[in-house]
């Protein structure tokens, strides 16, 4: 073999290698584009109706200044003062229900026949159910506001460090992922609105209250601690918590609850794209 040909082979390895490794990082690049266009477009309901989020400010404003205020006086949380422990809960609270019924959407469009265009299109399955997740995130940002607020109002000791609130916010959207996904799976399984909504008021209130929202995991029987720490709502309590309050606690460690919600999301969201292919049939 001449030095020219061991030359060209070379040249033909080097330039292969360079086309796999653009391919390599262009899909996920893609990827993130196109689920970033399906929020976009989710993102402009909100825009033409924006009263969806003052009636949303409702719930925490009620769990905050009625039941918080009250409960504060006779439940002793140690060193945090109850309203303090409780606060991380309620904003986890008003993303798991602004989530939740996330799913009703795609009964809508399924009736309507858009479904059916976005299978049509060449968006990866995940990348459109990704995309509709991340619209729920933004929805779940003005309840981290909401709940920032009121809680300085009425006393609550909050860790305002700009780098800390940028971790909440993180956190948030990973929540709304997680149960707007969840939302989504659901709604490809059933056929009906009243069937969806009947689910989804079924689980809502079994993975709010087997958390540690509103008390602390050590006050639970051992059944249910064991659901508990099976319960995705409990990390997202456990890393606002920690994040929030000043002197915020962690039970888990703010790693191991980041870990646990980028894998539960994963997971929701490739088998979310799996179903989503089959809405349309």
């Amino acid at each position: 073999m001449t030095s020219n040909e061991s030359g060209k082979r070379q040249d033909a390895s080097d330039e292969m290698g360079k086309q796999v490794g653009t391919n390599v990082l262009a899909y996920p690049v893609r990827f993130v584009k196109k689920a970033l266009v399906i929020t976009e477009l989710e993102a402009r309901k909100l825009r033409h109706d924006p009263s969806e989020l003052l009636t949303r400010a409702v719930q925490p404003a009620l769990w905050l200044l009625i039941f918080g205020v009250v409960l504060s006086k006779a439940i002793d949380t140690g060193n945090v003062p109850y309203i303090d422990f409780l606060t991380p809960g309620i904003l986890a609270q008003s993303v798991l229900f602004i989530s939740i019924f996330y799913g009703i959407s795609i009964v809508w469009e399924r009736d309507l026949g858009i479904v059916q265009k976005f299978l049509a299109s060449p968006t990866p399955r995940t990348a459109i159910v990704a995309g509709k997740a991340l619209s729920a995130g933004l929805r779940s940002l003005s309840q981290a506001l909401i709940v920032y607020v009121l809680a300085l109002a009425i006393g609550v000791k909050m860790n305002l460090d700009p780098l800390t609130i940028l971790l909440v916010l993180f956190v948030v959207i990973m929540a709304a992922v997680i149960f707007a996904t969840l939302s989504l799976i659901i709604a490809c399984l059933v056929k009906t609105r009243d069937r969806f909504m009947g689910i989804g008021q079924m689980i809502t209130m079994p993975l709010f209250f087997a958390s540690n929202a509103i008390y602390p995991i050590s006050l639970m029987p051992d059944w249910l601690k064991v659901v508990a720490y099976c319960n995705p709502l409990t990390y997202v309590v456990d890393a606002l918590r920690g994040l929030m309050i000043q002197g915020g606690i962690y039970e888990h460690g703010l790693g191991v609850d980041i870990l646990v919600m980028v894998g539960v999301a994963s997971i929701l969201v490739f088998i979310g794209g799996r179903l989503y292919a089959r809405v349309g049939q």
